[in-house]
């Protein structure tokens, strides 16, 4: 992300939980909250790039649609990134929510976004810390919002800025309210494509050493076939090319073989490694649209030894 600029990835999947929660049923992740957080104007400035881009490079097909919606629809079923974004958010309360029953006190969002979780998930918030660990221009963002809304932070929930590229996230961690001594979770979604692979690996070591053993995390990456051109779904080159076009280009892809001992040496133990069909079963089977899992993505869970 460029210096003192929102994060263009922040507001596209919050963009991508808006329409999921409001257009499509059954629902992978229920953001009811989404649309409102980004804001009328934002999402039907989103709306119109989307089917202006799709009218221009398709035109032929474009006109064979009924109308507008059903063109939005068929593209957000087409491509990778909505159905990614429903997909690992879904994973990542799920396994908080059954993490909770062992004793999780804190709540720590690395790469927060536009998250809504504690304004959606208020039952929740009584007995537990929330922190967004993210961009000082995203949160100045989100603050802004917050105030345009009247929507009160709770104060269980703590805004706490970093610069992944910069500083390490214990270091952050330590100027807020978090306490290493308590027993943690942390979210990291659709952060670990844009960051250097060894900046990956080094924010995974100070997430160890800041917490206590039990304390765990979940992460979704891009498998090293996505840069093999055979290799690589064309629907999950998608996202390798938004990037490009949002100057938020991938800098990381992992091989799923090695995480275990990949995340050994950074001081995890590997829990759970959902590969593609695995998240097409838990997510996506029995579904009447097109909504299918990223072909290149994968969703992991892991524990602090």
């Amino acid at each position: 992300m460029k210096e003192h600029n929102f994060s263009q990835t922040a507001l596209k999947t919050a963009c991508y939980r808006a329409y999921h929660a409001g257009c499509d049923n059954p629902k992978i992740f229920d953001d009811f909250l989404a649309y409102d957080f980004v804001g009328e104007m934002e999402f039907a400035s989103f709306r119109s790039q989307m089917l202006t881009g799709f009218k221009t490079a398709a035109p032929e097909l474009a006109a064979s649609f009924p109308d507008e919606a059903a063109i939005l629809a068929f593209m957000m079923q087409a491509m990778a990134p909505p159905a990614l974004t429903v997909s690992r958010a879904r994973y990542a309360e799920d396994t908080l929510m059954e993490s909770l029953k062992y004793g999780v006190q804190q709540y720590v969002i690395l790469g927060a976004g536009m998250d809504t979780f504690a304004f959606r998930r208020p039952e929740l918030m009584e007995n537990l810390q929330v922190f967004e660990v993210d961009h000082p221009a995203t949160q100045e963002f989100n603050r802004l919002r917050l105030n345009q809304l009247g929507w009160e932070c709770p104060s269980q929930l703590h805004f706490v800025p970093i610069d992944f590229t910069k500083e390490s996230v214990a270091t952050v961690l330590k100027r807020s309210m978090y306490n290493p001594n308590s027993l943690s979770f942390f979210n990291w979604l659709g952060v670990t494509y844009y960051l250097p692979r060894d900046v990956v690996f080094a924010t995974l070591q100070t997430i160890a050493e800041a917490s206590p053993p039990g304390s765990r995390i979940v992460f979704d990456f891009l498998d090293s076939d996505l840069l093999i051109p055979e290799k690589a779904a064309p629907r999950a080159q998608q996202i390798l090319l938004l990037g490009e076009q949002i100057g938020e280009p991938i800098k990381a892809v992992f091989d799923p073989a090695a995480l275990t001992n990949d995340l050994a040496g950074a001081g995890f133990r590997l829990v759970e490694n959902l590969s593609p069909p695995e998240i097409q079963e838990h997510y996506f089977n029995g579904r009447s649209d097109n909504y299918y899992a990223c072909e290149n993505a994968h969703f992991a869970c892991a524990v602090v030894e």
